[in-house]
């Protein structure tokens, strides 16, 4: 065989190899395609006891400055399906501690419990929550997302001392959001 053959061959090789290494490179750079949301039937999935009240959820206009917490209180255990309002109308009790979109909607509700411990603040949606408590923001001790197919979007858990406390929800898309507190296990 000849050298210029042989190195040709060698050169074809190596131009093949590097061809076939970049390709696969790009193949694993491509974005991986969205998992999608499992189908959920008609029938919203079944809940946790301590969530059952979920599904009995009552209507409250949420409040749009301290004064009209008086108005809009939450108990633990019970469901509200709450009407918000154009973000640039609601005066939180404390500056929200997360900017909300343009165009978005919140308001507050008072809590009051009479435990201390780990409460559970189950969300509808993706909204902002601050747990106000003694004028300042409540730390999150937890968050995840709620049960598949159940309609809770999120929870939030808050270590909270008997008294009062302001929920407030920042940058809800919609101006309506299902909340629930409940005290963990």
């Amino acid at each position: 065989m000849r050298a210029s053959s042989l190195s040709f061959r060698r050169l074809a090789a190596s131009a093949l190899a590097l061809l076939a290494a970049s390709s696969a490179g790009s193949a694993f750079a491509q974005p991986m395609a969205p998992s999608s949301a499992p189908a959920c039937p008609a029938t919203p999935a079944a809940l946790p006891p301590a969530f059952a009240a979920w599904s009995n959820a009552t209507t409250l206009e949420s409040a749009t400055d301290r004064p009209g917490l008086a108005m809009t209180k939450i108990a633990p255990g019970e469901a509200e399906a709450l009407t918000l309002h154009p973000m640039a109308e609601v005066h939180y009790a404390l500056p929200p501690q997360k900017p909300a979109a343009p165009g978005t909607f919140g308001g507050m509700v008072a809590l009051h419990v009479t435990t201390a411990g780990t409460y559970r603040v189950a969300l509808s949606s993706a909204a902002w929550v601050d747990l106000v408590s003694a004028g300042a923001a409540l730390p999150t001790t937890a968050h995840g997302h709620g049960p598949d197919c159940s309609g809770i979007r999120k929870i939030i858990d808050f270590a909270l001392q008997p008294g009062d406390h302001v929920v407030q929800i920042v940058g809800n898309a919609t101006s309506t959001i299902t909340v629930l507190v409940v005290p963990q296990g």
